[in-house]
């Protein structure tokens, strides 16, 4: 057996270590106000359900003043709220409901550019190529005869060159879409501004950030060309002059000491590409952020062998630095895993089977919504309703098929309860096969996934083996993956397309599908999970 231990803080183990987190994509979580576009009046409406289903905090999307060319990401006043999603008291009242409810508040924070409508790049168009207003972002002269050519070959996330030239002359950088340009962050007044965003946000009292782009901000100096195409490829694979440059590290721990100085164990997210295990770790270490996204768990195709390695090489580096790793299985700009996983009928069963095994790993594990109602992928969406930035420029990697609204009631017909009664559209539209997989179809059944994930979530809270801890891998048949947490409890992944026959670990507890069992042999269902009361060590 090998063990593989996540070490805990020098400190009382935290609430962030294991905590489940639920994402809440704003716009298409709930709409209040009856416009079709999901708000925070919304949001608050659906507490309850959030708390009922076992998680222990939310983290929110964008809700800031923007002109939507990034659906939010793209921020023009980072102390406010957009009125599309309510206003500054509503947030507030979230806040305080959320609280009531015993669970946290976590919000977006977008460091690595702005809109082209924030008021600092209106300045700085205005200000001409000798202006002080442009120091405060990555302005620059132009290569060629007359400036006619980019500064150097750096490509945009979302395709195409990452800059965009100005009337002047001079071209602006932007990693992303051009109406994001990308803060310079050797300019004193950019750290003295987020400074102050967080501390605006933490006397609100939100309990930490989520924080957009966290390995970006700082670039090599002399902006070096990186000599190759398809460099959105190599996010995350290799090193890029423009990514995860160490630079990034002191504004961490910057915000660490900020997050450190109020009550209440406020935490920060990292959003983070690194082109290896190790370089990911340096994010987590004890002085900056206390979490990142794990998003090689979350692009690990369907294999036992494949997830066992994933799982290893995530818990070991967490422990190298004393992080919980974090899990997760879905977000707002990857494909829904029930159609990553095949889709169909054996999607909906491996992800089943994958809800169980994140929530019995060690650490943190975080819920996209509509994942625990076991929502596919939205392939069919009308071209008139695409509106992803990223699928303007690349028709491959369009992410609006994520981000179709939830389906709450079984009444009438779409949008299912996701508006007030008599508004019948929604800004996705939403497949009228969704009834039966609307919150309230699911509560009625339990068999449903919706029941399987509160369950999991209740027996993750009851069992004291959970959460944060150790992993120990025992022996299991091919194609299948088993370890314990603590003495008592034992997770089993059957990942193959057959029933599997092992001995029976101790008593069931939950099971994604199936199994079957005599005396004490236990015959395993195709892509199933199952956990177990072990009887012996």
């Amino acid at each position: 057996m090998t063990e593989l231990a996540v070490q805990p803080s020098a400190v009382t183990t935290r609430w962030w270590r294991d905590a489940v987190i639920y994402q809440v994509y704003v716009r298409s979580f709930a709409d209040g106000n009856g416009d079709g576009i999901g708000d925070l009046l919304g949001v608050r409406s659906r507490l309850r359900y959030l708390a009922d289903l076992g998680v222990d905090a939310i983290w929110l999307t964008p809700f800031y003043p923007s002109p939507m060319a990034d659906f939010g990401y793209d921020v023009a006043d980072y102390r406010d709220v957009d009125p599309l999603f309510g206003s500054l008291a509503d947030a507030q009242a979230l806040i305080a409901d959320a609280h009531r409810l015993g669970l946290r508040v976590i919000v977006d924070v977008v460091p690595n550019h702005t809109s082209d409508r924030h008021p600092w790049f209106e300045a700085a168009l205005r200000a001409g190529p000798d202006g002080p207003a442009r120091e405060r972002y990555v302005f620059r002269e132009g290569k060629g005869a007359a400036g006619e050519l980019p500064p150097n070959d750096w490509e945009s996330i979302f395709g195409g060159p990452a800059w965009t030239r100005v009337e002047d002359g001079q071209w602006y950088l932007h990693l992303f879409a051009s109406e994001q340009p990308d803060l310079n962050w050797e300019h004193p007044e950019v750290h003295e501004e987020f400074a102050d965003v967080l501390r605006f946000w933490l006397d609100l009292g939100v309990d930490g950030f989520r924080i957009d782009v966290a390995h970006g901000m700082v670039k090599a100096p002399g902006l070096p060309d990186v000599g190759a195409s398809g460099q959105a490829e190599m996010i995350g694979a290799q090193v890029v002059p423009f990514f995860d440059q160490d630079g990034v590290h002191e504004i961490h721990r910057t915000w660490r000491r900020i997050l450190d100085s109020y009550e209440g164990e406020r935490i920060g997210v990292a959003e983070a590409w690194a082109p290896s295990p190790e370089r990911l770790a340096n994010y987590v270490r004890p002085d900056e952020l206390h979490q990142a996204f794990n998003f090689h768990f979350l692009k690990t195709p369907w294999d036992a062998a494949r997830f066992r390695e994933v799982i290893d090489e995530s818990v070991r580096t967490s422990a190298l630095v004393g992080a919980p790793p974090t899990w997760v299985l879905s977000n707002h700009d990857v494909k829904r895993h029930v159609t990553r996983y095949g889709g169909g009928e054996r999607g909906l069963r491996r992800a089943r089977a994958a809800a169980l095994l994140m929530l019995a790993l060690p650490g943190s594990a975080y819920v996209y919504q509509g994942e625990e109602l076991g929502l596919p992928e939205v392939l069919d969406l009308p071209e008139r309703y695409l509106q992803d930035p990223q699928r303007l420029r690349d028709p491959d990697s369009g992410r609006d098929g994520c981000r179709v609204p939830l389906p709450w009631t079984v009444a009438g017909e779409p949008p299912y309860g996701f508006a007030p009664p008599g508004i019948y559209e929604s800004w996705l539209p939403m497949p009228a096969d969704w009834r039966d997989l609307s919150v309230e179809a699911q509560l009625r059944d339990g068999a449903s996934m919706l029941s399987l994930y509160r369950t999991a979530l209740t027996l993750r809270r009851e069992r004291p083996e959970l959460g944060d801890g150790t992993l120990t891998w025992t022996g299991s048949p091919a194609g299948t993956l088993a370890f314990r947490r603590g003495d008592a409890f034992v997770c089993v992944l059957n990942m193959t397309p057959e029933w599997v026959e092992m001995e029976m670990p101790g008593d069931l507890l939950l099971a994604s599908g199936g199994p079957e069992t005599a005396g004490d042999v236990v015959r395993l269902a195709p892509d199933s999970a199952t956990w177990w009361s072990a009887r012996d060590v």
